[in-house]
């Protein structure tokens, strides 16, 4: 049964859903409950039971919240029932992802330092000059990467030039995907959005997105580490759940 992008928790009202959902957990072991139709506490319970049991199709532990959405919707009915995405809708998101992931490998030199060959590139690309300084260049490497696929395709950079995640956000005219509407509907995300963290007091962090699987997305960041910290020391690939992209999704695709 195909993903019906929106979260399924207490009080769904279309019964169809829920008996489906119910017959599922009783096949998984998770009951027994009726098939009635009513996603009650009963209903809640084994659902807790079911994500307490099983994992993401990443391993990682399910959320044991009594509530289906993309994730554990893909573990109980599997996978091929949420969206899929590993292209790019334009050209320009297509050569983005191309140079992101070139660039996967690039670590900052000394370590820890903000600084290296390919750093201070994408720093300058926006307008600062690293000698000396110690800035942040996560949203610096999402930059480059949108300036290099423009000027290989003869276009203008539709983004905003700046080193600033949050004022990337802010400044930016394309349509926006705010974190609860991505969770309700992954196919609202497609590879090569932009994806904004809001951290607090101006603090934040961005990737590009290279594929999503239902809740689940693979980016390409710089400026991070293995544990996806903002700060980090290198362009990496991680994966990523969308609830825990806060602020939401940029999509340049008609730029």
């Amino acid at each position: 049964m195909q993903y019906p992008n929106r979260i399924i928790e207490k009080g769904e009202k279309d019964e169809t859903i829920v008996k489906a959902i119910q017959k599922q957990l009783n096949a998984k072991g998770c009951g027994p409950v009726d098939v009635d139709g009513d996603f009650g506490k009963n209903t809640i319970s084994a659902v807790k039971l079911f994500q307490t049991r099983n994992s993401d199709a990443k391993g990682n532990p399910l959320e044991a919240d009594g509530r289906i959405g993309a994730i554990t919707w893909a573990t109980l009915f599997g996978g091929n029932q949420v969206p899929v995405a590993n292209v790019g809708a334009t050209d320009l998101l297509k050569k983005t992802l191309e140079v992101a992931a070139s660039q996967i490998g690039v670590v900052e030199q000394p370590p820890f330092s903000n600084r290296g060959p390919e750093i201070d590139i994408y720093l300058r690309t926006v307008g600062l000059n690293p000698v000396g300084q110690h800035y942040s260049w996560c949203m610096a490497y999402v930059y480059w990467c949108f300036n290099e696929a423009a000027k290989s395709l003869g276009i203008k950079n539709p983004l905003v030039k700046t080193a600033g995640c949050l004022n990337q956000w802010n400044g930016s005219k394309c349509p926006k995907i705010k974190m609860a509407d991505a969770v309700n509907d992954p196919s609202l995300v497609k590879p090569g959005f932009i994806f904004i963290i809001d951290h607090g007091q101006g603090n934040g962090h961005t990737g590009i997105v290279e594929s999503v699987n239902g809740g689940l997305i693979t980016t390409l960041e710089g400026n991070t580490n293995n544990d996806g910290s903002a700060n980090g020391y290198g362009v990496l690939r991680l994966n990523r759940k969308i609830s825990k992209i806060t602020k939401g999704f940029l999509d340049y695709s008609n730029a």
